[in-house]
């Protein structure tokens, strides 16, 4: 794996919480930014997944589906329910 170094600039009261949440949870700054920049980099990616999909979408399509809901047309599968919490009744 092929490693990068970066000169990272924070200001002196994100640097001072940086360091007592690492330790609160046990790991390293390194380790910290490497997951925190990883799930940034997963939100812009679903983001722009997203928006791709929206493009392809197709209003009447969406339509016709939400008109069967609620209806006797869709077929309930066993999964598909919850049961009632009964012992939480009186």
């Amino acid at each position: 794996m092929r490693r990068s170094n970066f000169a990272l600039r924070l200001l002196p009261s994100l640097a001072e919480e940086l360091k007592r949440v690492t330790g609160d949870e046990g790991v390293s700054v390194n380790q910290f930014i490497n997951i925190a920049v990883a799930e940034k980099l997963a939100v812009l990616r679903t983001t722009d997944f997203f928006a791709e999909r929206i493009k392809c979408a197709n209003p009447d399509d969406m339509l016709s589906i939400l008109e069967l809901a609620g209806t006797d047309e869709v077929e309930i599968e066993c999964h598909d329910l919850i049961e009632p919490d009964l012992s939480k009744e009186s």
